[in-house]
């Protein structure tokens, strides 16, 4: 039973102590999509351990994060940070891929 509850919070430890970067408290519960993505530039780009560019490990933590909630977000929240993604394209200078 043990080994069951450690291997359900993986995620969250990956969350708190990703090689790649240190991020704000709370970034992911933010109500605005802005807000979220200025705390992952900021903590991607202070980064001195990532191995990706800081786009790509904002972008990793963004999506790992909504991956890993699965149907545990809100419908509300999901679309925050599907937004917040787009912010963070806006403030690298990145396009989006056509789907």
């Amino acid at each position: 039973m043990a080994t069951k509850k450690k291997s359900k919070r993986w995620s969250q430890k990956v969350t708190e102590t990703s090689n790649a970067l240190a991020l704000e408290q709370n970034v992911f519960s933010q109500k605005d999509p802005k807000a979220i993505a200025r705390s992952l530039k900021r903590s991607a780009d202070r980064s001195k351990r990532r191995k990706a560019s800081p786009f790509r490990s904002a972008m990793s933590m963004l999506t790992f994060y909504i991956n890993r909630a699965g149907d545990k977000l809100s419908k509300a929240q999901r679309n925050r940070l599907e937004k917040a993604k787009d912010e963070l394209r806006e403030l690298y200078g990145k396009e989006r891929a056509e789907d």
